[in-house]
């Protein structure tokens, strides 16, 4: 059977700050995130099973990734919790607003590390999250590869 790698994208909006960056990011701001997950698998050679046919059914790996990271993320501010943001992030929380405080620095990259972590502990037995893409902006992004991260 062949080894096919399924691919979803997802977007979301985030606001957050790079406590102790030396540019602009250092302030609170937000981007338009666009993530992409990939995950690899056979599709399912059972002719009499449901999602005959499927690597995984879109709808699942849709359920998957917006309940622990667009649900969670989309709309909310993070800080990591381990700086004096922590300060302004009681503000802003005690004002209403969503606030996520993270253990690490909210970078592209860290982020991705964090979604990586959270989608595999979610997926079927016989489905391997093969890759992220997480666009910050049109022209930047962070990828995770799970041949890279073994």
């Amino acid at each position: 059977m062949s080894t096919i790698r399924i691919t979803k994208m997802f977007s979301f909006e985030t606001g957050h700050a790079l406590y102790g960056y030396d540019g602009k990011c250092r302030n609170v701001h937000g981007h338009s995130y666009r993530l992409s997950v990939t995950v690899v698998g056979h599709p399912i050679s059972d002719n009499t099973h449901v999602k005959f046919g499927m690597v995984i059914d879109f709808g699942d790996l849709k359920k998957i990734v917006k309940e622990e990271i667009v649900n969670v993320f989309d709309h909310a501010t993070v800080f990591n919790k381990n700086t004096p943001h922590v300060e302004l992030a009681m503000e802003l929380k005690n004002r209403g607003h969503n606030v996520l405080l993270v253990d690490y620095q909210p970078t592209s990259e860290m982020m991705v590390i964090d979604f990586a972590d959270k989608i595999k502990k979610r997926l079927p037995e016989n489905i391997q999250l093969h890759s992220l893409k997480l666009q910050e902006t049109a022209t930047s992004y962070a990828e995770w590869f799970a041949s890279d991260n073994p």
